[in-house]
């Protein structure tokens, strides 16, 4: 497959990885040479530098025969304008654009990416999948990562231990025959700042990060099990009323079971657009690092602290007084992978990163057939890969414990139909499955290979 990537930022960084390590043709676009360098000094792709936007930079990109174009510049409007000229001089088949203004988001003026108006066939908001992610870390409360796989029935869980945790010192094989009905596998363990797969005989300790999978029928039950509350957030407060943070709080707005929120946000303006924008969330004009502007949010009584802002440090700042001052769960967004080893020390229960969520939007709209989604763990230290099995796999109609896996992967969940089953040594992977594997980034090769994703991605 012939792609063409507009942006040679993070997030597309991060999408010429994935398609070129899977033997695509990809060519990277972008008008800073030295972000086009990196990837083609670091990729095994090629790289143009010019404007995505113009004709003539795109032709020498190889539009002509391009079977993609994934617009991910920091413009919205050059994104837009790059699919039209994708489309109209072309006729690239598909166009992914990824957009943050909420006019174009609007659902009354969808009509506008009609082929016959602005052609674009997938459109990626970082605002709306950075709410998902940041509703699924208060609906996991005691997790500090979460995503959720296999048509939304099984979810990925990263918790840290401590003593309260049931199941320490046990051989995780034992788990199984503790509780034989849970559908839940541990994937993966960070100690001391290791991030590895566990065998069956490794037992859990205070302190470590641990990332499990789990049914979500399955998500309190394993929660409670390893030690974390499952106490319901009912008042939330967001620093930040920019597009981040709006777009949670509209998000806390719709749902039924009714989350009271309060928005802090320093730029008056700013704040004046949220509060004329919602309708049941509080917005303060204020600065979320001052303890007299946190306590007049009530922050002692509030159940969580969401630090949404567009600034990495004043995000951890913010949390860290946050939790001084007695706020039970704290969130930060991090948009610097290198700063993600921070949470701990900070006692920061968990962390948003937009380029990781966006990414693995754009891969899920993007993959057919086998590999469905990729999400990427830490800083690129790992992936989850939910692929579909198909016939001519080397693992098709094989027992796990027959697979040659690399050391570094382990069978999260199995989806076969539409029920979600543990994996154990003896379940048969068949034609049609759906599986949810963790890999080392060493061992990703080989799982692709055993998925033979490179062959007939469409």
């Amino acid at each position: 497959m012939k792609v063409i990537i507009c942006g040679a930022g993070q997030v597309g960084w991060q999408i010429a990885r994935h398609l070129s390590s899977e033997k695509n043709d990809v060519t990277v676009v972008d008008n800073n040479p030295e972000l086009v360098r990196r990837a083609t000094d670091s990729l095994d792709v090629s790289g143009i530098t010019g404007f995505a936007s113009y004709p003539d930079v795109l032709d020498r990109a190889g539009a002509r025969d391009a079977d993609m174009i994934i617009a991910a510049t920091h413009s919205d409007e050059v994104n837009m304008v790059t699919c039209q000229v994708a489309h109209s001089v072309f006729a690239v088949p598909r166009k992914i654009a990824r957009l943050r203004a909420q006019s174009y988001l609007d659902a009354i003026y969808s009509d506008l990416y009609r082929r016959d108006h602005m052609p674009i066939d997938v459109v990626i908001s970082p605002e709306k999948e950075v709410a998902e992610a940041a509703l699924q870390r208060l609906l996991a409360p005691a997790t500090f990562d979460t995503e959720l796989f296999l048509d939304g029935m099984a979810q990925l869980i990263g918790v840290t231990l401590d003593d309260t945790c049931a199941v320490l010192n046990t051989p995780l094989r034992q788990l199984t025959e503790l509780f034989s009905t849970l559908r839940a596998v541990v994937v993966a363990v960070r100690r001391e700042g290791t991030l590895f797969a566990p065998e069956a005989g490794d037992q859990l300790f205070a302190g470590d990060q641990v990332y499990i999978f789990t049914h979500t029928e399955d998500l309190g039950r394993t929660l409670e099990i390893f030690g974390k509350s499952v106490k319901k957030r009912e008042r939330v407060i967001i620093i930040g009323g920019g597009n981040v943070g709006l777009a949670v709080a509209r998000r806390l707005e719709e749902r039924v079971d009714r989350i009271r929120a309060k928005i802090i946000e320093r730029d008056r303006a700013v704040a004046e657009r949220a509060a004329d924008a919602l309708e049941r969330t509080i917005v303060l004009h204020g600065d979320g690092l001052d303890l007299e502007m946190l306590a007049e949010a009530n922050i002692d009584k509030a159940d969580a602290l969401m630090a949404l802002t567009d600034d990495d440090k004043t995000n951890l700042l913010v949390a860290t007084r946050a939790k001084a001052a007695g706020c039970p769960m704290v969130v930060s967004l991090i948009n610097d992978p290198t700063l993600t080893s921070l949470m701990q020390p900070l006692h920061i229960d968990a962390f948003i990163n937009p380029r990781v969520t966006t990414v693995s939007s754009i891969l899920r709209h993007i993959r057919h057939g086998r590999v469905r989604a990729v999400y990427s763990i830490g800083d690129a230290e790992a992936e989850v890969i939910e692929a579909q099995v198909m016939a001519p796999s080397p693992i098709a109609d094989q027992r796990i414990r027959d697979i040659p896996f690399p050391e570094g992967v382990l069978v999260g969940a199995i989806k076969k139909g539409n029920e979600v089953i543990r994996p154990v040594a003896s379940t048969r992977i068949e034609e049609g499955d759906v599986i949810a594997l963790f890999c080392m980034a060493q061992d990703v090769p080989e799982v692709e290979r055993l998925l033979q994703v490179s062959i007939d991605f469409f």
